[in-house]
């Protein structure tokens, strides 16, 4: 599997081609990806693209993460602006490619809450425009069919991990580390189990945002300049959701900048911007390690994808955590590591319209496999 803009022959005559656009908790911008899927729902990557979020639409739907006056107002004008920017996405993605040729665009939707407690989800991004600024059909609303079947709707990628990265002989471990950090059970012959362990770099980026106003730390560097706090550590490890068993998920409504204060306040200490960076980083690494050590004790290969493969510094701390694990990115299994949340996205455009389950049971917590997704005809 190939990424950027390189073109790839079809796997058979048969083959049909997906577009997946995937907008995460990190609110970076749109990953977009164009794939060829075989008859058996083998998946190659032809083109990738990415589109950032301006400034003021990463705030947007920041701000749109708690109540505020108008909000049904302010959501909808933000999501007529994401099909906006999800078509443009698109138009850069497909250069070379006629539009017919794609049978139908998997869209995830930007997230303003995930409340499987309360039986809903809402990822927002205006389909029915979507559909009308393409002309290609759309599926979206991935999650609700899963939570209306008592799941938790999330993780849906473990799916398909199983279907792409699953390995007959070796026990494989997939960890996604996007805003949330996710992983996928992949054992030799057992069940395929996956959720969500923790943050990723949702609380990275919100602390060095405050700080610095960088969206991002960049490899990790400045985490990497601090010590890490003992006491901010343990007290970021009792959070209660660590302690529940899978299946489970989590958002910016268990992890946020609101509960970091909070437990700083609770410390009653003062602890240096960079000390409490390098902390963040330790409570990553832990709370995905601890979980890998824990639920998928005899797995000897450890595949990261999403924006924590490009942070060093983290992928150093994993590496220390699991020293008799295989600790590499997913461009070691020919995908890169930027583009496996898209492809699973177009994975599941092509379940659905395929009439096949999305879900895994298991990992969500549903009463059973589902079709999910909505459909906008184009």
């Amino acid at each position: 599997m190939s990424a950027g803009h390189t073109h790839e022959a079809p796997l058979s005559h048969k083959a049909e081609r997906y577009v997946g656009l995937m907008s995460g908790t990190s609110l970076d911008g749109v990953d977009a990806v164009v794939a060829e899927i075989g008859p058996a729902g083998q998946t190659r990557l032809i083109h990738s693209h990415h589109l950032p979020y301006a400034d003021s639409l990463r705030a947007q739907l920041l701000a749109l993460h708690t109540p505020q006056p108008d909000e049904i107002h302010l959501a909808a004008v933000a999501a007529n602006e994401l099909a906006h920017l999800y078509a443009e996405a698109i138009k850069g993605l497909l250069d070379g490619i006629a539009p017919d040729t794609v049978r139908a665009i998997g869209c995830h939707g930007q997230t303003l809450r995930h409340r499987p407690a309360d039986g809903y989800t809402l990822q927002i991004g205006n389909a029915s425009l979507l559909a009308e600024l393409t002309g290609i059909t759309v599926i979206a609303d991935f999650r609700s069919r899963d939570i209306a079947a008592g799941g938790q709707g999330a993780p849906l990628v473990p799916a398909f991990h199983a279907q792409a990265l699953r390995h007959p002989d070796v026990h494989r471990v997939i960890a996604n580390i996007g805003g949330i950090a996710n992983i996928t059970d992949l054992p030799v012959g057992g069940t395929v189990r996956g959720w969500d362990t923790g943050p990723g770099n949702m609380l990275l980026d919100a602390w060095i945002k405050r700080h610095s106003g960088a969206h991002y730390d960049r490899d990790g560097a400045w985490a990497a300049s601090g010590t890490v706090h003992p006491g901010l550590l343990d007290a970021l490890a009792n959070h209660a959701y660590l302690q529940l068993p899978p299946p489970k998920s989590a958002g910016r409504e268990q992890f946020n900048l609101g509960w970091l204060e909070t437990t700083l306040s609770n410390l009653n200490q003062t602890i240096a911007p960079a000390d409490v960076q390098a902390t963040l980083l330790e409570f990553t690494a832990t709370s995905l390690c601890d979980a890998v050590s824990r639920e998928c004790s005899s797995a000897r290969e450890l595949y990261v994808c999403g924006g924590g493969a490009h942070n060093g510094a983290l992928m150093q701390r994993i590496h220390a955590h699991l020293p008799n694990v295989r600790v590499t990115t997913t461009a070691a299994l020919g995908i890169d590591p930027d583009w496996v949340e898209a492809l699973a996205f177009a994975w599941l455009a092509r379940q659905t319209l395929h009439h096949a389950p999305g879900n895994l049971p298991v990992v969500t917590g549903a009463r059973g496999a589902r079709i999910l997704g909505a459909i906008y005809p184009a």
